[in-house]
């Protein structure tokens, strides 16, 4: 059955532990400061890539997807928010967060300026949206931002693992190589799959019938 942005989305995986902790590997720490970020970004664009450090937490329960997806998205700016706080706003319950747009005035609201804009992919553009997908990905990392994307289905991360989330996930996108060809996703359903690399193509058709915010 078709899917649209608006249908509700419900993380299907049981047995979800919380954790937290650093995603390995960042390119820039979430409390570096402002020179340090600046020198960094000009590197890596130099480079092709840029990943953020994040704060990653797991989360709590199988509905809270969207919250936990938004609130490790915020960490790489140095923000610590309490997850059920940011449930609450975004009005998620156990049948979940209702779209990217339910997320993106809280992205917006502790961000504390209106950056992030709301985007869909319609499920017979995937293939044509996803050069747009690539430039919002590396437009808003290269701004100390991650993305966020409401997922559906099934797709494979570069190293050949599948991710299926049938009801629907959010995910965290917090980082690019290749020019924004691969992607790097943080997971808050599995802290022993918080990341994996994903090409731009595949993401893309992941979020097609829903959306994602940069």
């Amino acid at each position: 059955m078709a899917t649209t942005l608006l249908r509700k989305t419900v993380l299907t995986a049981a047995g979800i532990a919380a954790t937290a902790g650093g995603i390995a590997g960042p390119a820039i720490a979430a409390q570096a400061t402002p020179a340090e970020r600046a020198a960094a970004v000009v590197a890596d664009r130099k480079s092709g890539e840029r990943e953020l450090g994040v704060r990653y937490e797991a989360q709590p329960n199988f509905y809270f997807c969207g919250p936990a997806a938004a609130r490790n998205a915020l960490s790489v700016q140095g923000k610590n928010i309490d997850v059920a706080a940011m449930a609450k706003e975004m009005g998620t319950t156990e049948a979940g967060t209702n779209s990217i747009n339910d997320i993106t005035p809280v992205l917006n609201k502790e961000t504390g300026k209106d950056v992030y804009k709301s985007t869909e992919i319609p499920v017979d553009k995937a293939g044509e949206k996803a050069d747009k997908l690539r430039a919002d990905v590396v437009r808003a990392v290269d701004d100390g931002r991650a993305v966020v994307a409401n997922i559906a289905g099934t797709a494979t991360d570069t190293d050949g693992t599948a991710h299926s989330f049938e009801g629907g996930h959010y995910i965290s996108v917090v980082g690019y190589r290749d020019g924004g060809k691969v992607v790097t996703i943080a997971d808050s359903a599995n802290p022993d799959q918080a990341s994996y690399r994903m090409d731009v193509d595949a993401l893309a058709h992941w979020i097609a019938s829903r959306g994602y915010s940069s």
